[in-house]
């Protein structure tokens, strides 16, 4: 018999990788109310309450704060092709793969793209003496891209210190926190970011499908001012306002079931509360580095700017980091990722992030680990990263 004529039972992993991360019931159960029109005047009650969340998700009064129907990179897109137009000068931070992305899709919307490269692992901080050369080279920039949480390096860039050399260049700043809102501080207003855009798989908890953004009085006023139409349709966040705004006029059919899954997502985090929700974050994130680091095995990214939700670990020589994977997944039903870009084959990505953030989940890892490692070929302590880890956890409360 076709395997597609078989009754569809997934696997209950747990997901540690670099997302998405495990979804809760309450989450997964919201996706199965009845789906309603998408002017329906219940569902714009719904879209109303996602965006009041969101506000408070980016710490921002911004009107213009919504989610963009798409994965994690449509709000990549979307923050791009709104702002920058033919020719544009636009500087992209890099420190990572995700670095790169940013500045391939500037490029494909016309922007003229310049490159500030630094070490995979470090952060642009505390010294932004490469950024500013680089803001100085030019009469007129348009906007400056950072990654806030790089996925593939682990590393947490400085905000706050970012935007104020930005600004002083009379240029936008455009964030990625696609790993970092929900686990880490994201505060829009205090910082004075211009545009920020995320992704729903990740800390805040729901499935892949929605791209929270947000722009700031600066980023819409650029965007108001086009000198040309906007390269996307779907992606016009002028447009998609006046479905998500006060007007609710037709732009697209909008992904009801996911949506649905958004505010109950929001809703749990408003429930625990934002700040509890980044101290467990931080709390989890200290028992894994504790425990890993007992095992023997060297953390990837700069220590002053570790990223809570994704720590890197540096593969030990001679042990073959995708066999090591494939045993967690295959064996213990856990899910960690390789690298990406230069350092594929060098470090392991792991993930506590979201529902995904929980002291059990790193417990049931490192003894997982404990036990694979010694089988390929690297010797550790039994009991060592889960007594570190243990002892990370009480320290923190």
């Amino acid at each position: 018999m076709s395997s597609y004529l078989e009754e569809f039972r997934p696997p209950h992993r747990i997901l540690m990788g670099p997302g998405p991360s495990s979804v809760h019931p309450r989450v997964l159960q919201t996706m199965s109310a009845p789906v309603l029109g998408h002017l329906d005047p219940y569902f714009v009650g719904v879209m109303d309450d996602v965006m009041e969340m969101l506000k408070m998700m980016f710490h921002t009064s911004n009107p213009l704060t919504l989610p963009v129907s798409g994965t994690g990179s449509a709000g990549v897109e979307a923050a791009f092709c709104n702002v920058v137009e033919q020719g544009d000068i636009v500087i992209v931070v890099v420190n990572g793969h995700f670095g790169n992305r940013a500045a391939d899709t500037a490029s494909r919307v016309g922007g003229d793209v310049r490159k500030v490269e630094l070490n995979w692992g470090d952060a642009i901080g505390p010294d932004l003496t490469p950024l500013e050369d680089e803001l100085k080279k030019h009469n007129k920039v348009k906007a400056v891209s950072v990654v806030h949480g790089e996925t593939s390096t682990g590393v947490l860039n400085p905000l706050p210190e970012i935007a104020k050399l930005v600004h002083r260049y009379d240029a936008l700043l455009i964030v990625d926190a696609v790993t970092s809102l929900g686990g880490e501080l994201v505060d829009m207003d205090e910082w004075d970011l211009d545009v920020c855009h995320s992704c729903t798989q990740k800390c805040i908890g729901a499935p892949p499908g929605l791209a929270p953004i947000s722009l700031g009085p600066r980023a819409v006023k650029v965007m108001q001012e086009r000198q040309s139409q906007v390269q996307s349709f779907y992606l016009n966040l002028s447009t998609l306002q006046t479905y998500w705004g006060d007007r609710h006029q037709y732009h697209h059919t909008a992904p009801i079931s996911m949506i649905y899954a958004l505010r109950e997502a929001l809703r749990m985090a408003m429930e625990e509360g934002l700040d509890n929700r980044l101290a467990r974050h931080a709390r989890v994130a200290a028992g894994l580095r504790a425990g890993l680091t007992a095992l023997g095995l060297d953390l990837f990214a700069n220590p002053t700017y570790r990223l809570n939700p994704l720590t890197t670990a540096v593969v030990p020589e001679g042990v073959d980091q995708a066999k090591v994977r494939g045993r967690l997944l295959n064996d213990y039903n856990i899910e960690i990722a390789g690298g990406l870009g230069q350092i594929a084959s060098q470090v392991w990505r792991i993930g506590v992030m979201g529902g995904s953030a929980e002291e059990s989940n790193v417990l049931a890892l490192l003894s997982a680990m404990e036990r694979i490692l010694p089988e390929e070929g690297y010797e550790v302590a039994y009991g060592a990263g889960v007594a570190a880890a243990q002892q990370a956890f009480a320290a923190a409360g």
